[in-house]
């Protein structure tokens, strides 16, 4: 049926020009050309390239059909023609037939023409759309992307990981992954400024609705001690999302290193309020009724945690800490166990358990703790120092000295192992060893709590060999970091009563008492809180850790390794409560060396064969130096002054 339908034979005027063809299979054009004719084209066509040259083919098909003329006509339409373009066809019955064979002739020389250059022309462009695909990739290649940098930067190959991720922000710049990824890769190589720009960046180019972005930069800032700007910006992740729980909780813990209680309770109070509760606010929140001393709530905190999720070692290594507190020491063990069965290679639940297990005189299974700790988590520089202390005070400082060597190899920037094995060696009479590797502790980062101890321990170290002007800089210089250490500031009193300041000394204490900052807590905000939390399942990823500081709060000389105050055994029969009396039951008959066959896959009995020959591996690469940072009446020099 045609496009247009024709009211009369009679009148060639008025029939159509265009049909669409009746029969698929015959040729693209088929024309019977009337007296008069008036061609119109689609906007899609080219008129002047067509309409010049049908006009001429109209005009040779009324004077007796000149063939030549048609051919070079034929010639031009093959130079004109550049892209196949459909067009409309004229049906064999439509229309008269006064132009007899001579326009059956020229329709089929054209159509020829046509056809033959039809052939030589694809329809389709394949090429503009494989070129437009790769443009825009599928964000399937985002994911694969960020798991293959997140596998380079377990390998600590940090460079490889970093290209990968600049070259996801460039093609997928809205999403907020690989901006989080690469900050974090950058502020682990203490590029924080870099870490600084990439956040930036992506908080405008997700146009400040990515809490994740906010959040880690948040942590960032927290870090390096920009308090304020940290809190603007959890402040921006709750408000990008309010039911983003860790911007709730990463607030409160800054805001609880403040020592302001009631802000971080209100925080956690709004995280439950738009998130539902979790481990995080469990634990959190029964860390802050242990610091109020309402271990009973406390106790329940962490039972509502346990059940919200059973595999949360942190939750179960948290607990235990607070019955270690109270001296319960079969129920914190019991707790211990609950750890490693909840989560098998926990390098945290190994290092507590056998650094606790070393306090209370069980040395062997203190050692064999650690030992399978650095088994299942080689890369852990921890576990290696807290060995290497009980070897030098169980055994013998040589072996001390492999394990720190080899933990420094592990990780070159953990401050804690350089200090400890600069304790170590200062105990050992190399006192100038002690103080090279006090420096290299300080080189790595100057501001840190780490770096306040360090300072501190080394001011005593030069106050016992006589060097009192350097012990004094040094007190000084760790008070500037953290101001509220009970222990410098009592040692720096002592040193100046030794040396018959008596008003100095009593001006120091002064001066500890005016600074100190008072904590503050509401016992009535728990009243009738634990009853309108609602338990959610999520999974922790982190140790966490609020308890006070014993460095700044107790005044027992300073001692980077082990307890030297051990308790009795007989203590440990004491009784948390009716919390743990179900649960430690059927823990009775925990089996280390059975759970770790069976579990593990390892032989506790080639336990020291494993350590042996990463620790023989060790010693023929690297040598101990004996370098020496100058006389003693310059070593702290260098360090800042204050106007205490």
């Amino acid at each position: 049926m045609s496009l247009f339908s024709s009211t009369s034979t009679s009148s060639s005027s008025s029939k159509p020009v265009f049909c669409p063809s009746q029969n698929p299979n015959k040729s693209i054009f088929s024309f019977k050309i009337p007296c008069k004719i008036h061609l119109s084209f689609p906007p899609c066509h080219s008129q002047q390239a067509f309409s010049p040259l049908l006009l001429d083919q109209t005009q040779n098909a009324k004077s007796n059909n000149n063939l030549p003329n048609v051919e070079e006509k034929e010639d031009s339409l093959k130079k004109v023609l550049a892209v196949r373009r459909p067009v409309k066809e004229v049906s064999d019955d439509e229309g008269g037939g006064e132009d007899g064979d001579g326009g059956s002739s020229s329709s089929a020389i054209i159509d020829a023409s046509l056809n033959e250059l039809a052939k030589k022309m694809p329809i389709f462009e394949p090429e503009r759309v494989d070129s437009g695909s790769q443009e825009k990739l599928l964000t399937v290649n985002l994911d694969l992307a960020l798991y293959k940098a997140k596998i380079l930067t377990k390998k600590f190959k940090y460079q490889e990981a970093q290209e990968i991720l600049e070259k996801c922000i460039s093609y997928w710049p809205e999403d907020g992954r690989p901006y989080v990824a690469l900050g974090k890769i950058l502020s682990k190589q203490s590029k924080t400024a870099e870490a600084r720009a990439v956040y930036a960046k992506g908080s405008q180019a997700t146009q400040g609705e990515n809490p994740y972005i906010w959040q880690c930069w948040a942590v960032l800032e927290n870090k390096l001690g920009n308090i304020g700007k940290a809190r603007e910006l959890f402040d921006a992740a709750t408000v990008a999302d309010k039911r983003h729980i860790a911007a709730w909780h990463g607030w409160s813990v800054l805001e609880l290193k403040q020592d302001n209680v009631k802000k971080a309770r209100q925080l956690l109070a709004k995280g439950i309020k738009f998130c539902g509760g979790n481990e995080y606010i469990y634990q959190t929140l029964a860390l802050l009724e242990a610091r109020a001393s309402r271990y009973e709530q406390a106790r329940d905190l962490f039972q509502q945690a346990t059940k919200c999720n059973p595999n949360s070692c942190a939750s179960w290594l948290a607990w235990a800490q607070l019955e270690v507190q109270q001296e319960n020491n079969l129920a914190a063990r019991r707790l211990f166990e609950k750890a490693i069965q909840a989560s098998p290679k926990n390098r945290f639940a190994w290092h507590v358990w056998g650094v606790f297990e070393a306090n209370k005189g069980n040395i062997d299974k203190g050692r064999k703790l650690l030992k399978i700790g650095h088994a299942l988590n080689p890369r852990d520089p921890v576990l290696l120092q807290s060995l290497a202390l009980i070897e030098y005070r169980y055994s013998t400082a040589n072996l001390a000295r492999v394990l720190f060597r080899k933990a420094s190899e592990i990780d070159p920037r953990h401050q804690p192992v350089w200090i400890a094995w600069g304790w170590m060696e200062w105990k050992d009479g190399n006192i100038s060893t002690a103080r090279e590797l006090y420096q290299r502790a300080l080189s790595i980062d100057s501001t840190s709590e780490s770096a306040a101890r360090c300072l501190q321990a080394w001011g005593v170290l030069e106050q016992r060999v006589g060097n009192l002007s350097a012990a004094r800089r040094l007190f000084r210089s760790s008070l500037n970091i953290n101001s509220q250490s009970y222990i410098t500031w009592m040692t720096w009193a002592q040193l100046e009563e030794e040396q018959g300041n008596s008003v100095r000394a009593e001006e120091i204490r002064n001066l500890y008492f005016q600074q100190r900052t008072e904590v503050v807590d509401d016992a009535s905000w728990v009243m009738g809180f634990l009853d309108i939390i609602d338990p959610a399942l999520d999974r922790i990823k982190k140790l966490l850790n609020l308890e006070r500081n014993s460095y700044n709060k107790e005044p027992s000389r300073y001692n980077p390794g082990v307890n030297e105050d051990d308790t009795d055994e007989e203590s440990a029969g004491t009784s948390p409560g009716s919390y743990l009396s179900n649960d430690l039951k059927g823990l009775k008959g925990f089996d280390l060396d059975e759970f770790v066959r069976d579990r593990l896959s390892l032989d506790p009995d080639k336990l020291d064969v494993l350590l042996e020959t990463a620790k023989s591996s060790v010693s023929r690469r690297v040598k101990p130096s004996r370098k020496i940072y100058g006389s003693r009446n310059k070593v702290a020099a260098t360090q800042p002054q204050t106007n205490i």
